[in-house]
């Protein structure tokens, strides 16, 4: 005697817990590679992306960036505008 397949079969709230359930896994289950990259770059052969005062970035090595002379530390966000070269007054 032969058996029909099931064509029709449909999956139940209880068929469809396990598969929800090990989505939820999913993230720790993974990890970063990145970290390593920046390992590497923190050596003295390492690059460090900076602003300039025209808004372009610049790639500066981090052994020249030991031996600079921080100016002024913790600078105000309108002095930073105008820095750059850009209005810091409110629009009226």
């Amino acid at each position: 005697m032969a058996s029909k397949p099931d064509k029709g079969k449909k999956i139940s709230r209880r068929g469809i817990l396990p598969i929800l359930g090990s989505t939820l896994l999913i993230p720790f289950v993974g990890y970063d590679q990145s970290g390593d990259k920046n390992k590497e770059d923190i050596g003295e052969d390492g690059y460090e992306t900076l602003l300039r005062p025209d808004g372009t970035t610049v790639k500066v090595k981090i052994s020249a960036l030991k031996k600079s002379k921080i100016v002024k530390k913790n600078i105000s966000n309108t002095t930073f505008l105008d820095w750059l070269g850009k209005k810091s007054g409110s629009s009226k």
